[in-house]
């Protein structure tokens, strides 16, 4: 439940916090806002007939509807957002956008809204499930607590991030802000998150340690056998009665060994000890550290490519056609853009390369009990009691656990052949290794771009799809086809350039300065077959007629030196020189040319 909820939440987090507020909405209030109360009408509607009747009911199709509506919740949550512009009604909160968090932890509270619906009309199945008498409010209570685990730390960090940008401590911010101020303070958080969390985790959840007694020295005595130390407490996970462990905290002191009553209630005390030694694995493979560092791995690689992501919109013609013809601001859809791209890339990244390491170092716990009973039979009996008593779940499949009998054919796979279990403690060190490996080369090189130049690319781009818009509405203006012939020449398609010079020149015959770059475009032209040194001259002296500057005079220079009229050429450059007296060292270097070399030799 809580992995699949990490999903939802952070996609939920995201829209949230990356989303603008209107100026307006697209929607007037007076109508928006009574849709959005029916959509969560129609939500809870939907998610009753989830839930079905509370008499046929199972843990199993329990768990199931509550998974699907979570999604449906998530699903309608982020189109209900952009399609009521919720973010409007947020704007306010946020003191002029001074502490944006409180603006997104109002889009928050409207996710929970959704979510409190569906948790309302689950509790019948719930009751009935579990044999509890719990009340409405304490039932939604419990479960916002619960998830409160996934969206604190993100809280947190906001506000002090928000904090720092409106004290006034001298540079803070700008320090904060440059890439390695971000990396260096987000790495410090979770530091921080990971020694100071789970306290605070302890409280929400409702732990309390174990009473003295038989059980808990049994349990003292086998976290001692394995050098482990922590604090064991019960986990009213459900309200006690879901059967599963797990444990939390990387500094021994603020360590929780988190045990459900009903595990203690099924298990008998080898299959306990098979439990405890695959929550002690998780902590000897040094797991709960190698979490962080794959959150702060993806935090590495949102930070390197948002640049570069930023460029790579700028520099297609399709974002400008679609920002022509969209009428939208170009700030709101490269925004949109950028946001899509990297909330695919973070559900990815998430779901399947994170859902990766978790299933490897759920098995690589599951494998410890070798090291710490010799064999996997006790864990084995342990799941088969699991997957019995939770709703006949062996077979299930599992994005982030394997699924109870894919752990029962690998832990029996290494009780036939122990070799597998080196082979397996490889893999995830090979795959950890390809992951640094990986990401910081992946950092590394999208910080080493040429982004200057992925600049002055997209400033090309933007005119081009601009003048291309330009040429559909209106074919025959000589002015478009000018300056897009200009940038083609510019862009090195000299075909496209000429093209577009000789359509304007047709709408547009007396114009100096199209004469002019049409010439120069027939006398310099890369591909030789485009080259018409006579048809140059014509213009060049055409352009000249009407406008005698230096750089037309040059053209008209070269023109007659590619006709063979060295003197002439000589003549008009020396008037050139005489008009831009500014480039005079350039124009005594074309006569030099004139004089000492022919036409097309330059080359």
């Amino acid at each position: 439940m809580i992995y699949n909820n990490l999903i939802y939440f952070l996609a939920v987090i995201f829209v949230v916090s990356t989303a603008a507020a209107p100026e307006q909405p697209w929607l007037p209030p007076w109508l928006g806002l009574p849709l959005f109360a029916l959509l969560l009408l129609a939500f809870s509607f939907l998610a009753g007939k989830l839930f079905g009747s509370r008499r046929s009911i199972s843990s199993k199709r329990y768990f199931s509807a509550e998974k699907r509506a979570s999604f449906l919740a998530t699903v309608l949550f982020i189109a209900s957002f952009f399609a009521f512009d919720l973010k409007y009604y947020a704007r306010p909160l946020s003191f002029n956008n001074t502490l944006p968090v409180l603006a997104n932890l109002f889009g928050l509270l409207l996710f929970f809204c959704f979510l409190g619906l569906m948790w309302l009309r689950a509790l019948p199945g719930y009751r009935r499930i579990f044999n509890s008498s719990v009340s409405p409010i304490d039932f939604v209570l419990n479960n916002i607590r619960t998830n409160l685990t996934i969206i604190l730390p993100w809280l947190i960090l906001s506000f002090f991030l928000d904090l720092l940008n409106i004290l006034p401590l001298s540079g803070m911010e700008n320090r904060v802000g440059a890439p390695w101020g971000e990396l260096l303070f987000f790495l410090f958080f979770l530091v921080l998150l990971a020694l100071l969390f789970p306290p605070v985790i302890r409280r929400l959840w409702g732990c309390t340690p174990m009473e003295s007694g038989p059980l808990r020295h049994g349990v003292e005595q086998f976290c001692r056998s394995q050098n482990f130390s922590s604090e064991i407490l019960y986990w009213p996970l459900f309200e006690g009665k879901m059967i599963t462990a797990g444990v939390m905290g990387i500094v021994p002191k603020f360590r929780y060994l988190l045990l459900t009553p009903a595990l203690l209630f099924a298990l008998d005390q080898e299959e306990l000890e098979a439990v405890l030694a695959h929550e002690i694995g998780h902590v000897k493979k040094y797991h709960l550290i190698l979490y962080l560092l794959l959150f702060l791995g993806f935090s590495l690689l949102a930070e390197a490519m948002s640049e570069p992501l930023h460029l790579l919109l700028l520099n297609n013609d399709w974002f400008y056609h679609l920002l022509i013809r969209s009428q939208i601001s170009g700030d709101k859809l490269l925004t949109f853009f950028e946001a899509a791209i990297v909330f695919l890339i973070m559900l990815l990244y998430f779901r399947f390369l994170l859902g990766y390491f978790i299933r490897n170092f759920e098995r690589q716990a599951d494998l410890y009990v070798f090291k710490a009973q010799k064999t996997a039979f006790p864990l084995i009996r342990s799941f088969e009691k699991i997957a019995a008593m939770s709703g006949n779940i062996r077979h299930k499949k599992n994005w982030h656990h394997f699924g109870i009998g894919e752990r029962i054919a690998f832990l029996e796979k290494c009780e036939n052949n122990p070799r597998n279990i080196r082979l397996h403690d490889w893999k995830v060190s090979c795959s950890l290794a390809v992951y640094f490996f990986l990401i910081s080369a992946g950092s590394w090189s999208l910080h080493q771009l040429d982004t200057e130049k992925l600049y002055d690319s997209s400033q090309a781009h933007y005119v081009k799809a601009v003048l291309e818009e330009k040429l559909q509405q209106e074919p025959e203006n000589s002015r478009w086809l000018k300056l897009f012939g200009d940038l083609m020449l510019k862009n090195g398609d000299e075909s496209a350039a000429l093209q577009a010079y000789e359509k304007a020149l047709r709408s547009l015959p007396v114009s100096s300065e199209l004469a002019n770059n049409m010439a120069w475009l027939l006398l310099t032209a890369k591909n030789r077959s485009l080259r018409d040194p006579v048809r140059a001259l014509g213009l060049a002296r055409s352009a000249a007629r009407f406008s005698e500057q230096g750089y037309v005079l040059d053209t008209l220079a070269t023109a007659l030196w590619a006709n063979e009229k060295v003197r002439e050429a000589v003549a008009a450059e020396k008037k050139a020189a005489e008009i831009d007296q500014e480039n005079l060292a350039y124009y005594q270097s074309r006569m030099d040319i004139f004089q000492q070399e022919p036409w097309g030799k330059e080359d």
